[in-house]
């Protein structure tokens, strides 16, 4: 399976298919426990670029590239007449999207075509972008009478968007427009939920650079758009676009226009219902005092994540304590919730846990409610 698999899913430090890819602050991503000894053995300097790091580096989780390796389907293996394209290669198939004369078959052949060559060659991926090939993808997603044309043509698009030289180019094509439409069922036609959950999946690749995450959140309803995915789509779809919020949020300005669209109590009936995913962005709306006062609005908010803590995941604990410590912190309701909930004997226990993080904000959770730098 690792042979057939492409290469940029694999670590480069390990060389191995990640299982939990991250972004370091060179814009490279690594499997976490691979780039994790690296951190570990004393080096501040990225693997690749040998650019210095921060002392305490941030590993930002790359959502769009595992869903991607989690997601990923082995072609059957055919012939490719040329592995290493030619530069006249792109340009014919890319001819044969904007030419009107090209029957709706042919241009899904070179859809494939394109698609098959960029998932396996970062450069070509650049080279792609950079021959014009974003305009006539975006009129084949704008089509209103072939769903084929638009799920590959998007799913080209997501491909290009894994390339960090490529991603705020896309944005500035007009890419976001159409991912927005899709998700929220605007578009053409009516996308299939693996059309919106790519849509999600591609807002998510771009939001990896700081300055789209602004675009993007700015876009009319592009978080909207999310919510109401989260709060209606089924499966993967709602996955991804709970993956996209948290992607989005990490930049403030995005928590409170979140926040406004309803995300609090759409994200912790979502948390309910058993989407771990969606802690993880309530975490990150409770770092903000709209978002608090949303959590503490709801009813059952504490007990919810105190379930959380109970039989979530390593990283659904984290966001959850996270959650509390933020709410706890000014609110003596929500304190006297969680103390009632048993919080005090599980956040001892957790003291103990492999994760430094859960360890972490259990330390301060526990101090929150033992009555340490309350706030009235």
């Amino acid at each position: 399976m690792a042979g057939e698999l492409p290469e940029h899913f694999k670590c480069p430090i390990s060389l191995e298919i990640m299982r939990d890819p991250v972004i370091l602050s060179s814009g490279h991503t690594f499997d976490r426990s691979s780039i994790q000894r690296w951190l570990d053995a004393g080096h501040r300097t990225c693997p690749i670029t040998k650019l210095p790091l921060p002392d305490q580096p941030i590993l930002i989780p790359n959502h769009a590239l595992r869903s991607l390796i989690s997601n990923f389907t082995p072609l059957t293996p055919t012939p490719i007449p040329n592995p290493t394209p030619t530069r006249s290669q792109p340009q014919t198939l890319i001819s044969t999207l904007t030419s009107q004369a090209s029957s709706s078959s042919s241009k899904l052949d070179s859809l494939h075509q394109l698609t098959r060559l960029a998932k396996r060659d970062s450069l070509f991926r650049r080279r792609l972008s950079e021959s014009g090939i974003v305009p006539p993808l975006l009129s084949c997603v704008d089509s209103h009478d072939h769903d084929s044309l638009r799920d590959n043509a998007l799913s080209l698009l997501l491909n290009l968007s894994l390339d960090d030289h490529n991603k705020v180019g896309l944005v500035a094509e007009g890419v976001v427009s159409r991912l927005v439409a899709i998700i929220s069922g605007t578009a053409a036609g009516t996308p299939s939920p693996d059309c919106r959950a790519i849509a999600a999946t591609t807002l998510t690749s771009l939001a990896v650079v700081e300055v789209n995450k602004a675009t993007i959140g700015a876009y009319p309803h592009a978080i909207e758009s999310l919510v109401s995915l989260v709060r209606d789509g089924k499966g993967r779809e709602k996955k991804e676009a709970a993956t996209a919020l948290y992607a989005l949020c990490s930049f403030p300005d995005n928590r409170r226009r979140a926040v406004e669209c309803g995300a609090v109590p759409v994200l912790l009936r979502s948390v309910d219902c058993g989407l771990e995913r969606a802690v993880e962005v309530v975490g990150v709306l409770a770092k903000c005092k709209e978002g608090r006062e949303q959590m503490e609005r709801f009813h059952g908010c504490v007990q919810i994540l105190s379930r959380v803590l109970r039989n979530g995941s390593s990283r659904g604990v984290q966001y959850a304590l996270l959650a509390l410590n933020s709410l706890c912190c000014g609110s003596e309701v929500a304190s006297m919730d969680a103390i009632r909930e048993g919080l005090l004997e599980t956040c001892l226990a957790f003291l103990e846990d492999d994760n430094e993080k859960v360890r972490r904000n259990a330390s301060a959770l526990l101090q929150n409610l033992r009555g340490n730098n309350r706030i009235s």
